[in-house]
């Protein structure tokens, strides 16, 4: 079944957020058509149905706290590949890792994020996967394994390491430049929203703070005051 490159998902049980959502969507790709499902049973049936070019999910539908994990596992099984954006009131400390362990794209917490940096990820994540052939992955030793397309989650030294999307670009920026200083203005570039200092440093700590979950001697990132970030792992 070929996913149709002109229609995406939204699953969520609260008709307003879902409106709101499928508002975005439709502003910034009117061409796009949108179906949305309200429970897990109908967002499984039309699972069986269609292939979607994304999906956006909320992990709580209705009493099912956790219907969106049966509802990508089903996606998994059906229609492996398709990307999911979860979108969820679940805390992001607790869920984004759960996420990116079944492979959803990204995880955004909805009192976390606004109208833009939902639209930058959306489009982000369709364009990525979108991509007929994937791009040259960044030079990586054994110890690291990037996805070219940033769909599965890179491992340090065998283990999984959770990261959102924008932090693996980050990251994966820093590694292609390995042992170069990399300056704020260019990572400015693979940042969806809050193009700033303050907002890029964020991001390398909680790539920091990711390998270190894993390998808690982890030093591979080097801040270079002033200037910006450099690479030093293997």
């Amino acid at each position: 079944m070929a996913p149709s490159t002109h229609k995406v998902a939204v699953i969520e049980d609260d008709r307003p957020t879902s409106n709101q959502l499928a508002g975005w969507i439709r502003a910034a790709r009117p061409e796009l058509q949108i179906d949305q499902w309200f429970d897990r049973d109908s967002a499984e049936a039309a699972i069986q149905r269609e292939r979607y070019a994304l999906v956006v999910l909320d992990i709580e539908l209705g009493r099912e706290r956790h219907a969106g994990v049966a509802i990508i596992n089903a996606i998994n099984k059906l229609q492996q590949g398709t990307p999911v954006l979860v979108v969820s009131a679940m805390p992001a400390a607790i869920y984004r890792g759960i996420m990116k362990a079944l492979d959803a794209w990204d995880y955004l917490q909805k009192t976390g994020f606004e109208e833009a940096e939902f639209v930058e990820t959306f489009l982000d994540i369709l364009r990525t996967a979108k991509s007929a052939q994937p791009a040259a992955p960044a030079p990586a030793s054994d110890a690291l394994r990037l996805d070219p397309l940033w769909q599965r989650s890179p491992t340090w030294r065998g283990e999984r390491i959770n990261l959102p999307l924008t932090a693996q670009r980050i990251l994966a920026t820093l590694v292609q430049h390995k042992g170069q200083v990399v300056g704020y203005d260019d990572l400015f570039e693979v940042v969806k929203s809050g193009r700033n200092r303050d907002n890029v440093r964020k991001h390398v700590s909680t790539i920091r703070e990711a390998f270190r979950e894993v390998d808690p001697t982890f030093d591979g990132i080097e801040n270079v005051p002033m200037r910006g970030f450099r690479w030093v792992g293997p």
